[in-house]
């Protein structure tokens, strides 16, 4: 594999994380992602909540979990509540209520920070694959496995492909900040 091929994979899973953590920030909006980390005792095993029921949106602050087994619908209930998500299900019917709570203005800007933070810490993680990346070639072009001006060369390709993920970062952070903040 090359040098480049390398780095755009390894950028591309640190903005997949990113990606990942962001979608678990809740912003007010019910979405399918919220409940993803969401894990469930049942059957004598850690499950997903994936795992045990179906999860839709009822609506633009619920979300309707429908367990496929109700005898697991208390875990499931229990679990959701044990999260972090800062959530109280209520069962009923067929399945457990998740209604999320509106955010206050003080939460939402506690959230931009948080998100701010996320955002710095997946920046310095492209830089420092970068940063790899620089010394790897430069230890070839020291060991004469690169002539000088691929080395350049590469070298400024590799600029290239941090920019491009720092500024796809950028805006992912842009996004989630302003999806938080218009709720």
């Amino acid at each position: 594999m090359s040098v480049e091929d390398d780095i755009k994979k390894r950028m591309q899973k640190t903005l997949d994380a990113l990606r990942t953590d962001l979608a678990k920030m809740r912003s007010g909006r019910a979405h399918l992602g919220l409940l993803d980390a969401v894990v469930v005792s049942c059957y004598g095993a850690e499950m997903p909540l994936a795992q045990t029921a179906t999860v839709t949106v009822a609506d633009a602050r619920t979300l309707m979990v429908s367990p496929w087994d109700q005898s697991n619908a208390a875990a499931i209930e229990k679990a959701i509540r044990d999260s972090d998500l800062g959530v109280n299900p209520a069962s009923g019917g067929s399945g457990i209520r998740v209604t999320l709570p509106l955010l206050s203005e003080e939460r939402r800007h506690d959230m931009v920070k948080i998100i701010s933070r996320e955002g710095e810490t997946a920046r310095i993680a492209v830089r420092n694959i970068r940063r790899d990346a620089l010394a790897d070639i430069k230890s070839q072009v020291k060991e004469s496995a690169l002539s000088e001006d691929e080395g350049r060369r590469l070298e400024q390709l590799m600029q290239k492909i941090t920019d491009a993920s720092i500024s796809e970062a950028d805006a992912m952070i842009e996004e989630k900040k302003q999806e938080l903040m218009t709720v």
